[in-house]
């Protein structure tokens, strides 16, 4: 299906369905000429004549609606918003290797494998509700709170490990060409901000490696802004609404760029944000910014090739349209 939307723009490939899964909405009724979801059926949009509503599901329980704002990209960018897992460090494999583990713990079932299906489920969203689908599919007997344990448990014996030389072999690897793509945005005097859905305990030691063996200092010195979801300060308390409103929530990529790098309502049009995942995309269009998709992640599998911009599969090759005159 391909047509103009309000706000959006395209959105090619998705599913036209009557209602929306709560049946809050439905199609033909109050003004809605249709109603599309992507293939992973995380978020539905609403369309009417003049606007266009997404409502971003919840596995814990805490949907929201957003009106999508309009994104227009005019280079050269003044900012750019860099996604942490696939994007700019290669780690989804092992973040999904942790949530199969915690399952097959809780389940006690050493042999337990999530299937290539899952995929879509079980990155790019936020650790409680990766936890919760797996929980609904395959143990349905089993509590989020005891998955949320294992999972704490396994990730931090797991993190120590990598950190003391030991640990998966390959578990963080910076992306393609990140150095030389950072360098040249940086030096250009574009603003970066780096969002990730995780929590600090996990995205710092995830991106600290990174950046050690491209031999670029201390992130925390070169970024000018880092957002993750909240620091966990024990296994009952997180301390972040991280879990609550992940991507495709937009909250990440808002506070970055208003909060953390300044930029004001109408500057947006000179502000990229970069993604891997299906969600981080919506998220990055439900905050109003143009996406670039990056290969290697779900964004084909979960069906939202049509809301970027561009598609590609080297950082380097985005860098005539941050810096294009």
């Amino acid at each position: 299906m391909s047509s103009i939307y309000p706000g959006i723009g395209r959105m090619e490939d998705m599913i036209a369905i009557p209602e929306t899964e709560d049946k809050s909405f439905q199609t033909g009724k109050d003004g809605i000429k249709e109603i599309l979801t992507p293939l992973d059926r995380k978020v539905e949009f609403m369309v009417y004549e003049d606007k266009t509503l997404c409502n971003v599901k919840s596995a814990l329980g805490y949907p929201a609606i957003y009106q999508v704002p309009q994104a227009a990209y005019e280079g050269p960018a003044t900012a750019i918003l860099m996604d942490l897992d696939g994007t700019s460090v290669k780690s989804e494999s092992f973040w999904i290797w942790i949530i199969e583990q915690s399952i097959a713990a809780i389940m006690k079932n050493p042999k337990f494998a999530l299937c290539a299906e899952d995929e879509p489920y079980v990155s790019g969203h936020s650790v409680s509700e990766h936890l919760q689908y797996c929980i609904d599919k395959y143990c349905p007997n089993q509590t989020l709170e005891d998955a949320r344990k294992a999972y704490f448990a396994i990730t931090e014996y797991e993190m120590k490990e990598i950190l003391e030389g030991r640990g998966k072999q390959g578990a963080f690897e910076p992306a393609k060409g990140l150095k030389e793509f950072l360098t040249e945005v940086k030096g250009n005097g574009v603003r970066i901000g780096l969002v990730t859905s995780g929590l600090y305990t996990k995205a710092m030691p995830e991106i600290m490696s990174a950046f050690r063996s491209l031999h670029m200092g201390n992130p925390l010195e070169f970024y000018d802004a880092i957002i993750t979801a909240g620091q966990m300060f024990s296994n009952t308390q997180t301390g972040t609404i991280g879990e609550l409103a992940p991507k495709p929530h937009p909250w990440l990529y808002s506070e970055t760029a208003r909060v953390g790098l300044g930029i004001a309502e109408g500057e947006k049009n000179r502000v990229l944000g970069f993604e891997d995942s299906s969600a981080g995309v919506v998220s990055i269009r439900l905050a109003g910014f143009e996406a670039i998709g990056v290969s290697g992640g779900n964004i084909a599998s979960g069906g939202v090739q049509s809301l970027c911009r561009n598609q590609v599969n080297d950082l380097a090759d985005s860098l005539p349209i941050v810096l294009a005159k």
